[in-house]
């Protein structure tokens, strides 16, 4: 399979939303509990800037495999050339490489969007997330111990990083 970036675009909201509720009865890579509507993400999708902040789907053909973005991390300006990343994947991609295929893509964006430090904030049961940001120089720069309550088990976060 031949994936392609694009910059996700309003009409994508309503995919990239449906991607990321696809992975929350895992309890595997977010702390929301339900399903979120296409509305309630719209705020956070307006964050998004293609030159700074962008988000991208990941496209197979014409069709959306997933989708990763870079976020402003801590919303203070001196965090300007650090940002939180996010990869997540539609079921029917998962387990192909694709997160793999989107850290590559986005290791070759930073140097133009001028960011220098990535953070992935990844619960500690998550062993095929943490593999992957290990397996490409992300070390653990902090763990939050039992700080998610999901479905009455406490869960631990943590915070991985890389400098480029």
């Amino acid at each position: 399979m031949t994936f392609t970036f694009e910059y996700a675009t309003q009409a994508d909201l309503p995919t990239i939303t449906h991607i990321y509720n696809e992975i929350i009865p895992s309890r595997l890579a977010t702390a929301d509990l339900e399903p979120v509507s296409v509305a309630s993400k719209q705020a956070w999708f307006d964050q998004f800037d293609p030159d700074t902040r962008p988000i991208w789907v990941m496209k197979d053909d014409d069709k959306i495999a997933g989708w990763v973005s870079l976020e402003s991390f801590y919303g203070r300006p001196a965090y300007q050339h650090t940002t939180e990343i996010s990869i997540y994947i539609d079921e029917a991609y998962r387990h192909h490489g694709l997160g793999q295929k989107a850290l590559d893509f986005v290791f070759g964006q930073l140097s133009d969007l001028k960011i220098d430090t990535l953070v992935a904030f990844i619960f500690h049961h998550n062993v095929p997330s943490l593999g992957l940001f290990k397996k490409n120089g992300f070390e653990t720069w902090g763990h939050l111990p039992d700080v998610a309550l999901m479905d009455d088990q406490l869960r631990s976060l943590d915070i991985l990083g890389r400098r480029f």
